[in-house]
């Protein structure tokens, strides 16, 4: 079991479940959109985070991003890491049918999926040297590598989600985040010369 120093915040309680099965730390919910309305709840989540940091994992559907950009708006960005699952399509077993869109959630999750994406987004794990990575990569990198602002920019963009395992509502401008989190500005474009329709637009 993974112990980790940062509270983590879910949607519901299949999601806390399925998490509390893999790591040892606090796991809080929004209770869906119920953080929307609920001051008490907000304000919880803004302790939490400035007291011990607060990791973000919600589900990779619309609905997901929703609440996750709300949290954005609410927390300081300083003591909040982001967590993203794969879109991984299928339907979790209690539920009759799939989601709205087809994917799973973080409940339908397999732990090694779930360690890798807490892994990937900087957890503080006790007992392990904290890893650290540089956050160099601009938005001109993306315009460079043909991510943002082209013709053929947000197909390019899904295929290199897909390709880094992650899901298709990121934006533009949240990739940026997301990979300085991931990743060196080299292993950025390394990755990009590695997508099979294409080559980096260069440095």
């Amino acid at each position: 079991m993974l112990k980790i120093k940062e509270a983590i915040v879910v949607e519901g309680r299949y999601d806390k479940n399925t998490l509390s099965q893999l790591v040892d730390t606090l796991i809080l919910t929004t209770e869906g959109f119920q953080v929307f309305r609920r001051a008490d709840r907000a304000e919880l989540l803004r302790r939490v985070a400035a007291r011990r940091g607060l990791i973000v994992l919600t589900d990779s559907d619309g609905a997901g991003f929703l609440i996750r950009n709300h949290l954005k708006g609410i927390l300081p960005p300083e003591q909040v890491k982001h967590c993203y699952i794969p879109d991984v399509y299928g339907k979790e077993r209690r539920k009759r049918a799939p989601g709205k869109e087809g994917k799973l959630g973080v409940e339908g999750m397999s732990p090694e999926v779930l360690e890798n994406a807490l892994r990937r987004c900087g957890a503080t794990i006790l007992g392990e040297e904290p890893r650290s990575v540089p956050g160099d990569i601009t938005p001109a990198d993306l315009y460079r590598a043909g991510l943002s602002g082209r013709e053929d920019s947000a197909r390019r963009r899904r295929a290199y989600l897909h390709a880094q395992s992650l899901p298709e509502h990121l934006s533009a401008r949240s990739l940026v985040q997301v990979l300085n989190s991931l990743m060196t500005r080299e292993e950025f474009l390394h990755s990009v010369q590695q997508m099979p329709d294409g080559e980096e637009k260069g440095e």
